[in-house]
This record gives structure tokens, sequence and C-alpha cells, in this order.
């Protein structure tokens, strides 16, 4: 797609994998790479699997654009959450192969896609915006409700607690953890497994069972720009 974002297909499966630099930063750029690489996935109707650089799955936003200024973060935070609103509803199964951090918007992504597979090592994942002085923005909030289980979603979005994998998996943000020499072999295992699905009926079920979440993301996008536009 992108010096940013590549794009393999290969047997019905296209592996998405981002590369901007050292924490895998997401910019309006990568954001766009990668709603390109998911119009091709549709096009190709391809299962997917997204994920980063050795070590390094995302640390979340380019920090360099949201210090510019409340508006143009709040312009980035709009495209990240309408990107993950994507994934949440993606009509192909999302397999996140998390390789190896994957903090703030990366973490966000994880709880957006179908199933996660993370490595072992010592990574971090999790929500830190508490512990760096950014109140959570309600989608925010909202996708890491839907996905975690109640104690782990208020140390985690609360308490900005960060994760090792295996505790990841407790937390929701990964369903399970491999030697990293085996992510991408498991990971187009699940991919493998899910072209078995029916995949019109999956598209089907995934938008019944998160009908109502999806419909809450829309409006929590709405009322993070609106708070913002009146604070800048």
């Amino acid at each position: 797609m992108t010096e940013l974002v590549s794009y393999e297909l290969n047997d019905g499966i296209a592996t998405i994998s981002l590369n901007n630099g050292k924490a895998n930063a997401l910019s309006h750029d990568v954001f766009a790479g990668l709603n390109a690489a998911l119009d091709q996935a549709e096009q190709d109707k391809a299962i997917v699997i997204l994920t980063g650089q050795p070590g390094m799955f995302s640390g979340g936003y380019d920090l360099k654009e949201m210090q510019k200024g409340p508006k143009e973060a709040m312009a980035l935070v709009k495209v990240g959450s309408t990107l993950t609103r994507r994934l949440a509803a993606f009509p192909l199964p999302v397999i996140g192969a998390c390789s190896g951090h994957a903090i703030a918007k990366g973490a966000f992504i994880l709880l957006s896609v179908d199933y996660r597979v993370g490595v072992e090592g010592g990574f971090k994942l999790g929500l830190n915006e508490v512990a760096i002085g950014m109140t959570m923005h309600h989608a925010g909030i909202e996708i890491a409700r839907h996905r975690m289980p109640a104690p782990y979603f208020y140390r985690s979005v609360v308490n900005a607690e960060i994760f090792n994998p295996e505790g990841a998996v407790a937390a929701g943000f990964l369903d399970e953890v491999v030697a990293p020499e085996q992510l991408v072999e498991r990971a187009v295992a699940v991919a493998t497994q899910m072209k078995q699905l029916n995949l019109n009926a999956h598209k089907q079920t995934k938008l019944k069972v998160k009908g109502d979440y999806l419909a809450l993301l829309d409006r929590c996008i709405e009322q993070d720009a609106a708070h913002f536009d009146l604070m800048g």
C-alpha cells in the first residue's frame, strides 16, 4: 500500500503490516494506509492478519501530531476511532498478530478485531492515557468496556495499569500467547480456520452481536469531536 503499511495476499489471507519507525506510531498517513489496505482486503474477499514489526505492534498515536494542539489531536483521534469502528464491523474476519508492545491506540486496535495472538516476552500492553495526563475519550471507554472483563476494565481505563502478555490475555487484549518465532505460523493457522466459516453468516452475525455497540460508538465519536471543538 505505502512504505508505512504493506499488504501481502496469499491464498485468501491478507497480511497488513505496520512499519512506521521504532514505535509504529499511528499518524494520518498510517491510518490512510490502513484504510487502503482494508479496502483491498474487502475487494480480495480475504481474511485479514494485522501485525506490526518484531517487538512492536504499535505504541499508539503519533505524538508529533497529537502535540500540535487540541483540534489537531482530536482530528487524529476521530480518524483513529473511525478506523477501530471499521475493524469492529469489518465484513471479513480480522486477526491481530501482536508482535510485541501494544500501548494506547495500539491496544485499542487489538480490542477491535476478531481474534488476537500475542508473543511471549518482556512486552507491555495496555491503555496509558491517564498516566500521561490524557482524560480518556468516550469512544475509548466504550471500546474497552465492550471487550474487557469488568475488573480489568477499571484497572486499565481508570488506573492505566499496563500488562505483560500473559496478563493481557486475562485483561482481554489478547486471546493467546505464543513464542515470537511461532507468531506468523499461529496467525496463519487461525486465519485458515476462519476460512472454514460461512463468511456471510460471520458478517451478519457480527453485525447482530455488535449492533448496539456500533451505534453507541458512532455517538461517542461525534461526542468526542464536539467536546474537543468546544475546548479548542
